[in-house]
């Protein structure tokens, strides 16, 4: 007989001759151990329930989108187109505030203060429009855009910020007028040079809607610490006024 047969028959027996000792003994013994058994028992298929589920999840998570880089080469282009007195890219003088957002996104500061009233006439940067490039918006529409700082863009004479007055002089010829500054002495100046549409020959101010133009700031140094393209608006020297 087994070891199994033996334990069998010595419980059979105690139970038969024992009854109230068999029954302390279950109690105290058996009955723990069983319930020890059936408790580890669902908790192993608990972790294995858990375990199945996170691995589903895991397996039916949408992956999140690819972050979308800018591209080097689309920024490089941009930057390299011409600033015209019509312009720049795709930003065209007389166009509605809504197409500079399509073009080029929203204001990329929207906290700043751009003009005293942003509804007549506002001065930002558009989201994806290169550094030290500027709009300007008058009754909602295009009405002039700048280079500042360090930004890249030239005009269509080759001339960007940085450069000096020497050289504007020497592109435009006698086609440029130079005026004083309104707050810094020589060599600064304004140089304008407008093209058509009711653009000026002399010093007069010009205020045909039609005009188009282009002004050059020289700064004390004889440096072109501005430029500013499009109409009239191109005129102003303090923002928009």
């Amino acid at each position: 007989m087994g070891s199994s047969g033996h334990l069998a028959l010595t419980f059979a027996l105690l139970r038969e001759n024992y009854p109230m000792a068999f029954k302390t003994f279950t109690t105290a013994f058996i009955l723990p151990l069983l319930l020890l058994a059936c408790g580890k028992a669902d908790q192993d298929g608990e972790e294995a329930d858990n375990g199945a589920t996170a691995s589903e999840r895991a397996g039916n998570a949408a992956p999140a989108p690819p972050a979308t880089p800018k591209d080097p080469e689309e920024e490089d282009a941009l930057a390299l187109a011409a600033l015209t007195p019509e312009g720049w890219g795709p930003l065209k003088i007389g166009m509605t505030l809504a197409e500079i957002g399509a073009a080029l996104g929203p204001d990329a500061d929207p906290g700043a203060v751009g003009g005293a009233e942003p509804s007549v006439c506002d001065q930002f940067r558009p989201a994806r429009a290169p550094r030290g490039l500027l709009v300007m918006v008058e009754k909602g529409r295009l009405s002039r855009v700048s280079l500042i700082n360090d930004s890249p863009v030239r005009t269509d004479k080759g001339l960007g910020v940085g450069d000096g007055a020497g050289e504007v002089a020497g592109a435009y010829g006698a086609a440029a007028i130079t005026s004083p500054h309104e707050y810094v002495g020589k060599p600064a100046a304004y140089m304008d040079a407008w093209v058509g549409g009711g653009g000026g020959s002399g010093s007069a101010s010009v205020t045909a809607p039609s005009a188009r133009g282009i002004r050059y700031e020289i700064d004390g140094k004889g440096v072109v610490s501005a430029i500013h393209a499009g109409g009239p608006s191109i005129q102003y020297v303090e923002g928009c006024s």
